[in-house]
């Protein structure tokens, strides 16, 4: 009887061991990053412009779509595609900032300056203009760190993109005084029109327009600017796109519809051609239908490095309708787009999705645009001041159909930062 017992006691162990041995695991569900990941790895087998150039990678060795997106790129050529977080993109598209609104430079005398100021800064209520010397930020001397090229210890210095971040400036002014400001980092509207004016030269009068970035709210300030140009019958344009990283190819249509005239209205501009996948997407773009066209003889361009994208475009559209030509510095080399993938409301995706041809079949400036002379960014002068050397070569190229004597002007390249680590900003914001 006794082994009958430990025979149904071994049984039952038996029994109970095997099925719990056969109960299914339980089923962990993805993260939400892993679930972004898996999202952007489809958008990218379907859509990426070199999708089958792309590294072959297995997803699941990656814990988010930032690090995927690194991992897919095709590196060669792809230096733009990037992952971005949602409410920074609807504030980008919508030229919503929070800061003192400025960027600060080197000049050639090695002096921190401010070289470029939104119109809504708290400074640019007090007088802070392009131009003017900064020599301590937060009590530390400023142009060491900019020599040393420095980025994270001037961040460091700055603060966060946070509003109610507070920081005291010495500044030089014009007129060599010291003054000191404090002021506290806001959220406001941006302006993408820096300035614009009118120059009256002895090739007639040429318009004038300082441009930083083509988002949704630059088509009420770009009419504003060309209903002036047109009142005052402008028959040449210089357009200073130094600053000017991309963005919306609406906002291109209708600036070079601007600048094209009415003659252009509803005809080809440019092309976009995709991968094989999406080869129906395939598309011609008009130019735009605008109120205040101006059509122009000649266009001057004044570039940088960070010159790119959508300003590239407007070089490389307007190219067979009207003569262009560009001093400053070669341009950003970027001849393809992206679309906008929203994953909820926490990421954008924008990787290269598309490239474009003029009406001529132009485009692949990989190498970007050189310019007809190397001219430095001049931070010392404000915009609309003609011994600014960029605004007084074009001036000088306009007049007398080339550049002015070789050597004249030592270029450098100016170190600037601006109040947080810069994204790349040529992202065409077409949302899929």
């Amino acid at each position: 009887m006794k082994k009958y017992i430990i025979l149904i006691y071994v049984l039952s162990a038996f029994i109970l061991f095997s099925c719990k041995k056969d109960e299914p695991e339980p089923v962990v569900p993805p993260t939400a990053d892993e679930t972004a990941r898996d999202d952007l790895y489809n958008i990218m087998k379907s859509y990426y412009l070199w999708d089958k150039l792309m590294p072959t990678v297995t997803k699941e060795t990656y814990p988010g779509p930032y690090e995927l997106l690194e991992a897919m790129r095709y590196k060669k050529l792809d230096r733009w595609s990037y992952v971005q977080d949602y409410a920074d993109y609807l504030n980008q598209s919508q030229a919503i900032f929070v800061g003192h609104g400025i960027r600060i430079g080197l000049d050639i005398n090695n002096k921190t300056r401010i070289a470029q100021i939104y119109n809504k800064s708290p400074m640019y209520a007090l007088g802070v203009r392009r131009g003017w010397i900064i020599k301590k930020l937060n009590d530390t001397e400023l142009a060491p760190v900019f020599m040393a090229g420095d980025g994270e210890a001037y961040y460091n210095l700055i603060g966060p993109s946070t509003a109610g971040v507070t920081n005291k400036f010495l500044f030089q002014t014009p007129e060599g005084k010291d003054s000191t400001i404090t002021t506290t980092k806001t959220q406001f509207t941006l302006n993408t029109v820096l300035h614009y004016d009118t120059l009256h030269l002895k090739t007639g009068i040429t318009g004038h327009l300082v441009f930083e970035q083509f988002v949704t709210p630059s088509n009420a300030e770009l009419e504003t600017a060309f209903a002036f140009f047109k009142a005052n019958n402008i028959n040449n344009i210089i357009v200073d796109l130094r600053y000017n990283g991309g963005g919306d190819l609406t906002v291109l249509q209708n600036l070079a519809a601007h600048i094209g005239g009415s003659s252009k209205f509803g005809k080809p501009f440019l092309t976009l051609t995709h991968n094989e996948q999406q080869a129906a997407r395939n598309k011609t773009y008009n130019f735009g239908t605008v109120t205040s066209a101006v059509s122009v003889g000649k266009m001057i361009a004044i570039t940088t490095r960070s010159t790119g994208s959508a300003s590239e475009d407007l070089i490389n559209g307007l190219k067979p309708f009207i003569e262009i030509k560009t001093i400053g510095d070669t341009t950003n080399g970027k001849p393809v787009g992206m679309y906008g993938f929203k994953h909820l409301s926490s990421y954008m995706y924008w990787p290269i999705s598309f490239e474009l041809l003029n009406t001529a079949g132009e485009g692949d400036f990989y190498d970007g645009f050189f310019p007809e002379k190397y001219v430095s960014d001049d931070i010392t002068h404000d915009w609309g001041d003609r011994n600014e050397i960029c605004l007084k070569e074009a001036i000088y190229l306009l007049e007398n159909g080339s550049v002015s004597a070789k050597g004249l002007y030592d270029y450098h390249h100016s170190v600037q930062f601006n109040e947080s680590p810069e994204r790349i900003n040529n992202a065409y914001f077409i949302e899929n």
